[in-house]
Formats: structure tokens, sequence, C-alpha cells
């Protein structure tokens, strides 16, 4: 649960650097997948390496999209694809 909270954390300051506009937008998507995930199985190594592999990637995709260097995620990175 706590890495789920840091990575959260983290995805919500990513969200500071997109454009004003999109910002709502990102912050509730990030806040209903969160919710959403919040129940899976802690147990599950697996499938919860794919989540937080997929929040990466998003959020990698999501800064491209808005023209925000991706290096800005590494601290994502770290929480989610080190284990």
């Amino acid at each position: 649960m706590e890495k789920g909270l840091r990575a959260y954390g983290e995805i919500l300051r990513l969200v500071r650097r997109l454009p004003k506009d999109t910002r709502p937008y990102y912050s509730k998507y990030t806040r209903e997948n969160f919710v959403n995930y919040r129940d899976a199985d802690p147990n599950d190594a697996n499938a919860l390496d794919e989540i937080f592999n997929r929040t990466y990637v998003h959020a990698t995709w999501v800064l491209s999209k808005y023209s925000v260097n991706v290096a800005a995620a590494d601290k994502l990175k770290e929480i989610c694809c080190n284990h």
C-alpha cells in the first residue's frame, strides 16, 4: 500500500507539470484509477508489478503528449519499476 501511495503522490506532482487546463482531468483520472486498484491483492506480486508498470508507461505517455520532458518521471520510474 505504501508503494501505491508514493506512486499516487508522484503522479499528482507530475500532473502539475501539465498545461493548466488539463490538470483537473488528469487529477480526477488518477484518483479514479487509484480507487479502482486499491483492493488489488497485495500477495499477487505479478499483478502488482503489472499495475505499477502500466502506471509508469501511461504517465510517460501523457507527459510526452503534452511535450513535458519524460525525465520528469524518473522518480515515478524508481517507485514503480524497481523491486
